[in-house]
């Protein structure tokens, strides 16, 4: 016995007029206005919205009528490069590229690598950056945020190690409130230790990590958001490719001429290791020096910092006032002599800024 064939689907007979003729309920296409008032929230809480972008009306054998509707969510993420006004945001293991919006520029506002951001994300499309979270400190050399610590290299040899130098890193960091590491690199150019042991010995007791080699260095960077930064030529770009080598970063040799090394590194980006982030940074070879008053000088050295709540005028410069602690620390060397002298220097370079400025003030026509 063969089998009976199932009737045919009403909507056939009914195209086909073999059914008394119903009223038809017509479909209204909707447009831009009613989609935006709908807003059409697929579920409670949940961060994604429908947009509309096109309405594109057709019809099948059927009557039936589409919509092109584009589905839009708005997520949270870190910005973890930032190159060419483009802007990639991780969010839950996945990278967006992203622009900022033009109001952001309307507000003096710039997006920074480290930034946790919110930001949408269409379907097969370019995201864009909508609101940026407030940051709980910042670097403008280079240019990133939300740092939890650096990592400052400096060279033993070519160049040769320079304590002043490394006092303005770590004074700027202080200022920052970021917690420096010190890493010292090309050891093996050196024939004697003594004098890096020694300066080791110095920042150590103050309480700075100072590392000599990448197994010291790899556990202080578990779980942190760790920048490296230091002077063009010590060897950054060497010592990233070999704790991570995945990044595959250009090197540069010492210019014989300037003792200063090639610009290599010209993007800012975040790389996952050791269950942090670490960030590749661009080299330069001037460091620009923030700290503006006496006072943020005065914390940006601790021991000096401790030291000077005994002397005897609490905005104590340490210079000419009586009954102040800190100098007699330093005869004692309870606070190292090149310490102290860097101290002095910066607090010169302070004052004289100050007065350059008042000058060109005077000379501005009101």
């Amino acid at each position: 016995v063969s089998a009976v064939p199932p009737p045919p689907h009403s909507s056939i007979i009914h195209f086909l007029g073999k059914l008394p003729r119903k009223k038809r309920k017509h479909v209204k296409v909707p447009n831009k206005k009613t989609i935006d008032s709908m807003r059409l929230q697929p579920v409670t809480g949940s961060a994604c919205r429908f947009s509309y972008q096109a309405i594109q009306p057709y019809f099948s054998f059927f009557g039936i009528i589409g919509v092109l509707i584009s589905k839009e969510c708005d997520l949270q993420g870190t910005i973890v490069k930032a190159l060419a006004g483009f802007y990639y945001v991780e969010s839950d293991g996945h990278i967006y590229q992203t622009r900022a919006r033009g109001n952001f520029r309307k507000k003096g506002q710039t997006p920074y690598v480290g930034d946790q951001v919110e930001f949408s994300a269409e379907e097969n499309s370019e995201g864009y950056i909508l609101g940026i979270a407030p940051r709980k400190n910042s670097l403008v050399r280079p240019p990133i945020v939300n740092i939890d610590q650096a990592v400052v290299i400096m060279s033993a040899k070519e160049p040769d190690f320079n304590a002043n130098l490394l006092d303005r890193f770590l004074v700027l960091l202080e200022h920052k409130e970021i917690h420096p590491i010190v890493y010292i690199s090309k050891l093996d150019l050196l024939e004697d230790m003594e004098d890096i042991h020694y300066y080791q010995g110095i920042y150590q007791a103050i309480g700075y990590d100072f590392v000599l080699s990448i197994e010291e260095l790899l556990p202080l960077l578990t779980h942190k958001t760790t920048v490296f930064m230091g002077q063009t030529g010590v060897g950054k770009s060497t010592l990233l490719n070999k704790i991570a080598p995945d990044l595959e970063l250009e090197t540069g040799e010492i210019s014989d001429s300037l003792g200063r090394g090639r610009h290599t590194t010209r993007a800012v980006s975040f790389y996952h290791l050791n269950g942090g982030k670490i960030a590749d940074t661009p080299g330069f070879s001037s460091l620009d020096y923030e700290v503006t008053t006496s006072e943020d000088l005065n914390q940006a050295f601790p021991e000096i910092a401790d030291v000077s709540h005994s002397c005897k005028f609490r905005t104590c410069t340490h210079t000419h006032e009586p009954a102040c602690a800190v100098k007699p620390a330093v005869e004692t060397e309870e606070i190292a002599t090149f310490r102290y002298e860097d101290y002095l220097q910066f607090l010169s370079e302070i004052e004289n800024r100050r007065e350059t400025y008042k000058k060109v003030s005077k000379k501005m026509p009101k």
